[in-house]
């Protein structure tokens, strides 16, 4: 956990996108589900925002 938070802290890619990966998942998560309406609302904007950070962080360094 530790070498995890520092990798964020050091702006590495691997943490981050693993962070971003985790926004995507829960926005299609929030697309998918039937119960409230305000997660599908605010599906797209989760998921395009964690699509936008995937594609930021894979020019961080390893």
């Amino acid at each position: 956990m530790i070498a995890f938070l520092s990798g964020l802290v050091r702006l590495r890619r691997g943490p981050w996108e693993a962070v971003a990966s985790v926004v995507i998942g829960a926005g299609v998560v929030m697309l998918m589900q039937p119960w409230a309406f305000w997660a599908f609302s605010w599906s797209f904007a989760v998921t395009l925002t964690g699509t936008v950070l995937f594609v930021i962080v894979s020019h961080f360094p390893e």
